[in-house]
């Protein structure tokens, strides 16, 4: 007997017809519309009902024979070979994931957005796309693509040399750590990861474990809280004020400690070297290795950026760096430096999960460091940053009284202390009717501090920013009182 043929499917993305036609067939097999050792059509017949081509019919029923869906001979023509399934509902209710222990808490703790579609978004995270130095890295990009093919593969795949990147990019970010940010490097200490949150994942893997303790400042990046405690290690927060990281809070012993020192995160408050001793001293006694996140060294837009803390104590400090926003998030250039021990560890276990760099773009990397191309382009960069850092700050100053501004030296956003009693719930929904986004700032922190909330100015030129503090302005103060004062983000009306 022969069943009904179904209609062709919609077509996917770049999908040939005859994949398709054995698509509609494999799909109807499996969901019992063509039951087992039921007779198809033939050829031509079927080619008709599915409005193709005879050779596309031929094709895609080779291609199913090959899979084992059906089967032929002279005798009994094309019949299905295989059973149905059954069909698979597509409201069918999620079932419960098999999920780990560390997939838990990986998924732990984030953070919801306020929704919906905003006309500025003051968001921290976004990437700042119109000053991409687009040329400079096309040619960089297209001069080392000439020459590719003539590499050699650099070594086998488990090649410590291979593992770590390409050396041209270690001597090149080597130069370039010692001479601009004051560190103490040689290219044997620098591995190339796919930026910060993939080193910050690997040494969380290699050191921690249940058991274990890691300590993070108090707020501080999700991104690096999430890494660590995904590993089971218990997280012991260290408070944060006016001057950074208070060392007098650090635990007696701990594996690891994340630190920002140029520019915390997120008050931007940097780092004093006193301090900044005081907890090299205390990770010499607890026997910890401090992982100092430089993510705004080069976008350091208020003088010259202090000198990395990695160069105070290369055997303890692991310098984690990356420019995903220096350059683009799409080139995926990050890098770690440890002690030489360290990265033939990390090289050892790197084959679990992500092999070697991607090659031309840390050849790239390297070219656009060596020509002098990534100094040009900081040098605008932080022009433009400065200036758009200058008017939000005049413009939160001038309409919105009471709210605090921490000043940034470094980075993409500001810190900002609302006044009492505005919350931060209410802040972000306020602003959201009134079409602005605001990240809050609570969900940074493990304990609780002043309400505040982070405005990214960087990736907003200066008109938008200016847009944005109006529409916050009008929302937060539509009209003031007859004294001419207003308090608290709210209007006052007795």
């Amino acid at each position: 007997m022969t069943r009904t043929i179904p209609e062709l499917r919609p077509a996917l993305p770049g999908e040939a017809l005859h994949a398709r036609v054995a698509r509609t067939l494999r799909e109807a097999i499996l969901e019992g519309a063509l039951p087992q050792d039921v007779r198809l059509p033939g050829h031509r017949s079927l080619a008709a009902r599915l409005g193709v081509s005879r050779n596309t019919v031929v094709d895609a029923l080779a291609q199913l024979g090959v899979e084992g869906y059906v089967h032929s001979s002279a005798r009994s023509g094309t019949r299905v070979a295989v059973p149905g399934a059954a069909p698979v509902r597509e409201d069918a209710p999620a079932f419960p994931l098999p999920l780990s222990a560390w997939a838990a808490r990986a998924l732990a703790g984030r953070v919801p957005d306020a929704g919906g579609g905003y006309a500025v978004d003051f968001r921290v995270g976004q990437p700042v796309p119109d000053l991409y130095p687009a040329g400079a890295w096309a040619q960089a990009l297209t001069r080392q693509a000439r020459t590719a093919g003539q590499r050699g593969e650099g070594g086998p795949p488990d090649d410590l040399e291979t593992l770590l990147g390409p050396p041209e990019t270690r001597r090149a970010l080597a130069a370039y750590l010692n001479a601009e940010r004051g560190a103490r490097v040689t290219p044997d200490m620098v591995m190339l990861t796919g930026g910060t949150q993939a080193s910050l994942d690997a040494l969380a893997r290699v050191f921690l474990e249940e058991g274990r303790v890691a300590a993070v400042e108090d707020p501080t990046y999700p991104g690096a809280r999430a890494a660590l405690g995904a590993t089971g290690a218990t997280l012991c927060p260290v408070p944060v004020d006016a001057a950074g990281l208070n060392p007098a809070a650090l635990p007696e012993r701990a594996t690891l400690l994340y630190l920002t020192p140029g520019a915390q995160y997120p008050t931007t408050v940097p780092l004093p070297a006193g301090r900044q001793t005081e907890v090299v001293a205390w990770a010499r006694r607890a026997g910890a290795f401090i992982l100092e996140d430089d993510y705004a060294a080069d976008l350091h837009h208020g003088g010259r950026p202090p000198a990395a803390m990695q160069g105070l104590a290369p055997d303890r400090v692991i310098l984690l760096g990356s420019f995903s926003k220096s350059l683009a998030p799409v080139t995926r250039s990050g890098y770690l430096v440890a002690p030489g021990a360290i990265t033939r560890v990390l090289a050892g276990t790197r084959p679990l999960t992500d092999r070697a760099p991607a090659t031309l773009d840390a050849l790239a990397l390297a070219d656009v460091l060596a020509s002098g191309a990534y100094a040009r382009h900081l040098r605008g960069a932080r022009s433009a940053i400065r200036h758009r850092h200058e008017v939000l700050l005049a413009a939160l100053a001038s309409g919105l009284p009471g709210w605090e501004v921490t000043p940034a030296r470094a980075g993409l956003h500001v810190h900002v202390t609302l006044p009492a009693p505005l919350s931060e719930e209410a802040a972000v929904r306020r602003a959201a009717s009134a079409g602005v986004a605001l990240s809050p700032a609570a969900p940074l922190a493990h304990h609780a501090r002043p309400p505040a909330v982070l405005l990214a100015f960087a990736p907003l030129p200066p008109e938008r920013l200016r847009e944005g503090v109006a529409r916050l302005i009008r929302v937060f103060f539509p009209a003031l009182p007859p004294n001419g004062r207003a308090e608290a983000g709210f209007v006052k009306t007795e």
